[in-house]
């Protein structure tokens, strides 16, 4: 277990501790003057350097979507918000990544990723009070700043030039009390009118997914394509321990037939799923109800469909038995996607095809998973 998460963890948010960044691009000097910008925001306007021109001082933060430390701050960025709006502090947030450089294997601690689209998504769900940028489709902007992680802060005076680069605080969980609040002392120090003490931090968090990124992207959809794909025969008491989950994992599980047209055409977004979740405490199990005698048929689709998962296929031709084990009060339809707790909780049930965007969510939201680490 220890194993996997140090791999997660270094796969997913990749620091200034010693890691570069495939694309690396200097970071703003203190003393420099703000980079100008024009780049729309999930509100649907378009925001300016000129845009904020009376504000007595800019905090710029870099952020995104996908990144579970991006993520633990959110609440604290508009907290900023709320805090120094009155006295003339103008809090706006840029997404400078890729969208197409994140693999799936990085996304998962979100139900969201960092397309504009998605961006929009996070900032009416979560309530952002702040303009939430996105430069992905060059990442000009970005450049000229050159932010290392996901959340950096740049911290500009009243003449716009660069004063605060860093971090936020020194506690990258949603909870804690903070040791060093140096985002807000800088702000403290510029409205105050004096230096800032401390002028420059180093950040922690997810790795900026610059565009040089997506020859790694592209090399997990190679990876996929070696993984190996099986398909095992199971009987009454082999699903009655799936439903049972003393896996210690959250159990996704899906019945599915080779003859049931939504149930093949929702299959890759199961995988899909599942690429993002595996690494975590998860797993996607699938149940075929076709008859035995088409095993051969329902290995060459999950073949077709790269679904390296746990497959099944029962093996009894007694449908109405697999339906009873599965869940009495299951009417039978396909397909059918249970999820199940550690411990064999039931936490979902739904007959007929599923919300691929509810499910990502209902999945990371499980305390068995989580969006931090």
């Amino acid at each position: 277990m220890k194993r996997i998460l140090i791999i997660s963890l270094l796969t997913i948010c990749v620091g200034v501790l010693g890691f570069k960044n495939i694309e690396e691009h200097p970071t703003l000097e203190i003393g420099s003057p703000a980079p100008n910008f024009n780049l729309k925001a999930t509100d649907g306007k378009m925001y300016s350097l000129n845009s904020f021109a009376k504000a007595k001082v800019l905090v710029v933060v870099f952020t995104c979507n996908h990144c579970p430390t991006a993520q633990a701050y959110e609440e604290r960025i508009k907290k900023l918000v709320t805090d120094y709006k009155m006295k003339g502090v103008q809090v706006i947030a840029i997404s400078p990544n890729d969208p197409v450089s994140v693999r799936l294997d990085e996304m998962g601690y979100t139900d969201l990723g960092d397309s504009f689209n998605d961006m929009k998504v996070r900032a009416k769900e979560h309530q952002f009070n702040f303009p939430y940028l996105y430069d992905g489709d060059t990442e000009e902007v970005s450049k000229k700043f050159g932010p290392v992680a996901t959340p950096h802060v740049f911290i500009f005076d009243q003449k716009r030039i660069l004063r605060y680069s860093g971090r936020i605080d020194d506690v990258e969980k949603p909870t804690g009390t903070p040791k060093n609040h140096d985002t807000r002392n800088a702000i403290e120090d510029l409205l105050a009118n004096k230096p800032v003490a401390i002028s420059k931090t180093k950040t922690f968090g997810c790795s900026v997914k610059w565009g040089g990124k997506r020859e790694l992207a592209a090399q997990e959809k190679i990876d996929w394509e070696k993984e190996p794909v099986n398909l095992e025969t199971i009987d009454e008491e082999g699903i009655k321990n799936l439903l049972k989950n003393d896996s210690g994992k959250l159990r996704l599980i899906n019945v599915w037939a080779t003859w049931c047209g939504p149930c093949v055409a929702e299959l890759p977004d199961f995988m899909t799923i599942n690429r993002m979740y595996r690494l975590r405490d998860f797993e996607l199990v699938t149940i075929s109800a076709d008859k035995l005698d088409k095993k051969h048929k329902a290995l060459a689709t999950l073949k077709r469909l790269q679904a390296s998962t746990k497959n099944y296929i029962f093996n009894s031709d007694d449908a109405y038995k697999l339906i009873e084990l599965i869940d009495p009060k299951w009417q039978g339809a396909l397909p059918y996607t249970l999820l199940v707790e550690p411990n064999g909780k039931i936490v979902y049930q739904k007959q007929g095809t599923i919300n691929p965007q509810e499910m990502k969510r209902i999945i990371v939201d499980n305390p068995s998973v989580g969006r931090v680490y």
